[in-house]
């Protein structure tokens, strides 16, 4: 029998969320990086880790401003965070080598943001297959390595690609 390990969702299951007060993603920008999360920065955005992934290296686009929607950002905070994106899309292929990617933002506490009132950018490696039967029937997603593990690759595979971008 096979089994699986995720043990970072255990708070999550015993719903031993820590009290957030303010914005955790002003507070993880304002840490530059003491908690081992943030992959890279660069001059209006930085990428993190979802904490509560969909697949591996499912990072998130996160601009220093704090906005609830794309349309409050300015014309080069924007750019920035496309072409940020676009490293993090050569930088999770060369990583993980996956055969897709779904790209894409939840404006609002409707659409599903989770964190609605600082708006942010998600890019999900996707592989044929990766919604199989747990994920169906069981409700359960299977990360076959740890978020520290997936932080380490990324950052480090960030900083070859593109070493004159600020480091965090």
């Amino acid at each position: 029998m096979d089994h699986l390990y995720t043990p970072w969702r255990m708070a999550y299951i015993r719903g031993e969320k820590k009290p957030v007060t303010g914005c955790i993603f002003c507070q993880m920008a304002a840490a530059a990086d003491d908690q081992g999360q943030i992959v890279a920065f660069s001059q209006h955005v930085f990428v993190t880790l979802n904490i509560y992934p969909y697949n591996n290296g499912h990072v998130m686009v996160i601009p220093f401003e704090h906005v609830q929607s794309q349309e409050q950002l300015s014309a080069e905070a924007l750019t920035d965070l496309m072409l940020t994106t676009n490293r993090m899309l050569a930088v999770l292929r060369k990583v993980y080598n996956p055969s897709a990617f779904n790209l894409g933002a939840n404006i609002g506490a409707a659409a599903g943001a989770g964190i609605a009132e600082h708006y942010h950018f998600h890019i999900v490696p996707r592989w044929a297959g990766d919604a199989n039967f747990m994920t169906v029937v069981g409700n359960t997603r299977v990360l076959p390595d740890t978020l520290e593990n997936t932080f380490r690759e990324l950052k480090q595979t960030y900083v070859d690609l593109y070493p004159a971008e600020r480091e965090g």
